[in-house]
Protein backbone atom coordinates (compact mmCIF):
# COMPACT_ATOMS: atom_id res chain seq x y z
CA UNK A 1 0.00 0.00 0.00
CA UNK A 2 1.11 3.39 -1.01
CA UNK A 3 2.01 5.91 2.18
CA UNK A 4 1.34 9.50 1.83
CA UNK A 5 4.17 12.04 1.89
CA UNK A 6 3.63 15.21 3.05
CA UNK A 7 5.41 18.02 2.09
CA UNK A 8 6.85 18.62 6.26
CA UNK A 9 8.05 15.16 6.01
CA UNK A 10 9.90 15.70 2.23
CA UNK A 11 11.59 19.00 3.29
CA UNK A 12 12.38 17.39 6.73
CA UNK A 13 14.92 14.48 4.95
CA UNK A 14 15.92 17.53 2.64
CA UNK A 15 17.38 19.06 5.43
CA UNK A 16 18.56 15.71 7.16
CA UNK A 17 20.61 14.84 3.46
CA UNK A 18 21.97 18.30 3.50
CA UNK A 19 23.48 18.37 7.09
CA UNK A 20 24.95 15.29 6.31
CA UNK A 21 26.72 15.36 3.31
CA UNK A 22 30.28 16.66 3.41
CA UNK A 23 33.19 18.36 0.76
CA UNK A 24 36.55 17.54 2.19
CA UNK A 25 39.84 18.81 -0.14
CA UNK A 26 43.08 17.43 -0.64
CA UNK A 27 45.02 20.34 -2.18
CA UNK A 28 48.85 19.21 -3.90
CA UNK A 29 50.99 22.00 -4.30
CA UNK A 30 54.61 21.28 -5.76
CA UNK A 31 57.93 23.90 -3.86
CA UNK A 32 61.32 23.40 -4.32
CA UNK A 33 61.07 19.50 -5.61
CA UNK A 34 58.68 18.41 -3.28
CA UNK A 35 55.50 17.86 -3.12
CA UNK A 36 52.80 19.17 -0.19
CA UNK A 37 49.66 19.35 0.87
CA UNK A 38 47.16 22.23 1.98
CA UNK A 39 46.36 21.64 5.27
CA UNK A 40 43.89 23.83 7.47
CA UNK A 41 43.69 24.12 11.43
CA UNK A 42 40.27 24.15 12.58
CA UNK A 43 39.13 27.41 14.91
CA UNK A 44 35.70 26.33 16.08
CA UNK A 45 33.86 22.84 16.70
CA UNK A 46 34.82 19.47 18.06
CA UNK A 47 37.70 19.33 16.12
CA UNK A 48 38.92 22.38 16.73
CA UNK A 49 42.76 23.40 17.09
CA UNK A 50 43.45 20.03 15.18
CA UNK A 51 44.35 19.66 11.83
CA UNK A 52 42.68 18.57 8.80
CA UNK A 53 41.66 18.74 5.07
CA UNK A 54 39.81 21.66 3.87
CA UNK A 55 36.48 21.03 3.46
CA UNK A 56 32.88 21.96 4.91
CA UNK A 57 29.13 21.91 4.43
CA UNK A 58 27.33 22.09 0.89
CA UNK A 59 24.07 23.92 0.30
CA UNK A 60 21.21 22.77 -0.86
CA UNK A 61 20.97 24.41 -4.01
CA UNK A 62 24.49 24.26 -5.11
CA UNK A 63 26.31 21.02 -6.93
CA UNK A 64 29.01 19.22 -5.18
CA UNK A 65 31.15 20.64 -7.75
CA UNK A 66 30.10 24.11 -7.12
CA UNK A 67 30.08 23.79 -3.23
CA UNK A 68 33.91 22.29 -3.12
CA UNK A 69 35.08 25.61 -5.25
CA UNK A 70 33.06 28.27 -2.65
CA UNK A 71 34.73 26.00 0.03
CA UNK A 72 38.17 25.91 -1.20
CA UNK A 73 37.97 29.91 -1.72
CA UNK A 74 36.39 30.65 1.13
CA UNK A 75 39.07 28.67 3.92
CA UNK A 76 42.19 29.31 1.53
CA UNK A 77 40.99 32.19 -1.43
CA UNK A 78 42.23 29.55 -4.05
CA UNK A 79 39.99 30.06 -7.16
CA UNK A 80 40.38 29.23 -10.55
CA UNK A 81 41.98 25.87 -9.56
CA UNK A 82 42.56 22.54 -11.76
CA UNK A 83 39.53 20.32 -9.25
CA UNK A 84 38.56 16.59 -9.63
CA UNK A 85 36.21 14.42 -7.48
CA UNK A 86 37.64 11.22 -6.33
CA UNK A 87 34.61 9.36 -4.48
CA UNK A 88 32.06 9.12 -1.44
CA UNK A 89 33.74 8.10 2.50
CA UNK A 90 30.92 7.10 4.21
CA UNK A 91 31.97 5.00 6.75
CA UNK A 92 29.68 4.85 9.88
CA UNK A 93 31.84 5.86 12.50
CA UNK A 94 34.21 8.55 10.38
CA UNK A 95 32.49 11.19 12.30
CA UNK A 96 31.78 11.08 15.83
CA UNK A 97 28.57 12.89 16.77
CA UNK A 98 26.53 11.43 13.69
CA UNK A 99 26.64 10.04 10.66
CA UNK A 100 28.00 11.74 7.52
CA UNK A 101 29.31 10.97 4.58
CA UNK A 102 31.42 12.94 2.64
CA UNK A 103 33.12 13.70 -0.84
CA UNK A 104 36.39 13.64 -1.25
CA UNK A 105 37.99 15.74 -4.02
CA UNK A 106 41.78 16.99 -5.23
CA UNK A 107 43.00 20.07 -6.38
CA UNK A 108 46.21 20.76 -7.92
CA UNK A 109 47.57 24.06 -7.75
CA UNK A 110 50.91 26.65 -8.52
CA UNK A 111 52.06 27.63 -5.13
CA UNK A 112 53.61 30.48 -6.29
CA UNK A 113 50.28 32.17 -7.86
CA UNK A 114 48.73 32.27 -4.43
CA UNK A 115 49.02 33.80 -1.09
CA UNK A 116 47.11 31.35 0.93
CA UNK A 117 45.62 32.90 3.81
CA UNK A 118 42.75 31.28 6.54
CA UNK A 119 39.44 32.04 6.16
CA UNK A 120 35.84 30.87 7.49
CA UNK A 121 35.95 28.40 10.50
CA UNK A 122 39.74 27.99 9.57
CA UNK A 123 42.13 29.59 12.09
CA UNK A 124 45.22 28.57 10.27
CA UNK A 125 46.07 27.30 6.80
CA UNK A 126 49.94 25.45 6.17
CA UNK A 127 51.46 23.38 3.79
CA UNK A 128 52.99 20.08 4.85
CA UNK A 129 55.23 17.92 2.81
CA UNK A 130 53.81 14.76 1.64
CA UNK A 131 55.80 12.57 3.78
CA UNK A 132 55.32 14.82 7.41
CA UNK A 133 52.09 14.85 7.61
CA UNK A 134 49.96 14.90 11.16
CA UNK A 135 47.32 12.47 12.37
CA UNK A 136 44.26 14.31 10.79
CA UNK A 137 40.94 14.46 12.22
CA UNK A 138 38.36 11.98 11.47
CA UNK A 139 39.42 10.06 8.48
CA UNK A 140 41.30 12.47 6.67
CA UNK A 141 44.90 10.66 6.48
CA UNK A 142 42.53 7.84 4.90
CA UNK A 143 41.19 10.41 2.11
CA UNK A 144 44.54 11.89 1.75
CA UNK A 145 46.49 8.39 0.64
CA UNK A 146 43.51 7.54 -1.35
CA UNK A 147 43.95 10.69 -3.08
CA UNK A 148 47.77 10.72 -3.67
CA UNK A 149 47.04 6.97 -5.08
CA UNK A 150 44.55 8.03 -7.64
CA UNK A 151 47.21 11.11 -8.54
CA UNK A 152 49.75 8.81 -8.75
CA UNK A 153 47.62 7.04 -11.45
CA UNK A 154 46.23 10.21 -13.29
CA UNK A 155 49.54 11.77 -13.96
CA UNK A 156 50.56 8.41 -15.98
CA UNK A 157 47.36 8.86 -18.01
CA UNK A 158 46.94 12.64 -18.82
CA UNK A 159 49.57 15.65 -18.54
CA UNK A 160 47.58 17.41 -14.83
CA UNK A 161 51.26 17.36 -13.34
CA UNK A 162 51.71 20.32 -15.62
CA UNK A 163 48.89 22.05 -12.75
CA UNK A 164 51.53 21.61 -10.37
CA UNK A 165 55.02 23.74 -12.06
CA UNK A 166 55.12 27.44 -12.89
CA UNK A 167 54.48 28.59 -16.31
CA UNK A 168 57.86 27.92 -17.15
CA UNK A 169 60.23 25.24 -16.22
CA UNK A 170 63.08 23.40 -17.10
CA UNK A 171 62.49 19.59 -17.82
CA UNK A 172 64.63 18.65 -14.38
CA UNK A 173 62.09 20.56 -12.72
CA UNK A 174 59.30 18.25 -14.87
CA UNK A 175 61.53 15.26 -13.53
CA UNK A 176 61.47 15.98 -9.83
CA UNK A 177 58.11 16.42 -10.19
CA UNK A 178 57.22 12.79 -11.65
CA UNK A 179 59.65 11.45 -9.45
CA UNK A 180 58.11 13.12 -6.13
CA UNK A 181 54.73 12.11 -6.91
CA UNK A 182 55.21 8.50 -8.18
CA UNK A 183 57.88 8.20 -5.21
CA UNK A 184 60.52 6.64 -7.79
CA UNK A 185 64.35 7.93 -9.03
CA UNK A 186 64.29 8.47 -13.19
CA UNK A 187 66.93 8.61 -15.30
CA UNK A 188 67.69 11.88 -16.85
CA UNK A 189 68.53 11.05 -20.13
CA UNK A 190 65.54 8.43 -20.54
CA UNK A 191 62.84 11.41 -19.05
CA UNK A 192 64.58 13.91 -21.40
CA UNK A 193 64.15 11.83 -24.62
CA UNK A 194 60.59 10.68 -23.82
CA UNK A 195 59.02 13.79 -22.55
CA UNK A 196 60.58 15.81 -25.85
CA UNK A 197 59.27 12.57 -28.16
CA UNK A 198 55.72 13.74 -27.09
CA UNK A 199 55.75 16.90 -28.27
CA UNK A 200 54.25 18.22 -25.70
CA UNK A 201 56.03 21.27 -24.61
CA UNK A 202 57.01 24.42 -26.39
CA UNK A 203 60.30 25.18 -26.21
CA UNK A 204 61.19 28.48 -24.83
CA UNK A 205 64.19 31.11 -25.97
CA UNK A 206 64.93 31.60 -22.38
CA UNK A 207 66.54 30.05 -19.11
CA UNK A 208 66.78 30.21 -15.95
CA UNK A 209 67.62 33.60 -14.24
CA UNK A 210 69.83 33.67 -10.60
CA UNK A 211 70.67 29.97 -10.48
CA UNK A 212 74.47 29.36 -8.73
CA UNK A 213 74.49 26.27 -11.58
CA UNK A 214 74.32 26.66 -15.27
CA UNK A 215 71.20 27.96 -16.03
CA UNK A 216 69.02 25.20 -17.92
CA UNK A 217 66.57 25.98 -20.91
CA UNK A 218 63.23 26.86 -19.79
CA UNK A 219 59.81 25.31 -21.59
CA UNK A 220 56.48 25.78 -21.10
CA UNK A 221 53.33 22.70 -21.75
CA UNK A 222 50.44 24.37 -24.02
CA UNK A 223 46.89 22.78 -24.01
CA UNK A 224 46.12 23.75 -27.20
CA UNK A 225 49.05 21.15 -28.45
CA UNK A 226 47.63 18.75 -26.48
CA UNK A 227 43.68 19.28 -27.38
CA UNK A 228 45.30 18.47 -30.64
CA UNK A 229 47.40 15.93 -30.70
CA UNK A 230 44.20 13.59 -28.35
CA UNK A 231 41.84 14.71 -31.12
CA UNK A 232 44.38 12.60 -33.91
CA UNK A 233 44.87 9.46 -31.27
CA UNK A 234 47.74 10.43 -29.23
CA UNK A 235 47.29 8.89 -25.69
CA UNK A 236 49.51 10.34 -23.11
CA UNK A 237 51.11 7.35 -21.26
CA UNK A 238 54.16 8.16 -18.97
Amino acid sequence: MDKKIDSDSVLKNEQNAMNAITIDCVIFGFDEGSLEVLLVQHGEGISKGKWGLPGGWIYKKESTDNAAHRLLNELTGLDNIYLEQLKAFGDPDRFPLRRVITIGYYALVKREDYNIKAGFTAADAKWYKIDAIPNLIYDHNEILAYSLKHLQNRVRQAPIGFNLLPEKFTLLQLMHLYEEILGIEMDKSNFRRKILHMKLLVALDEKQQDVSHRAAKLYKFDPEIYTKLTERGFNFEF
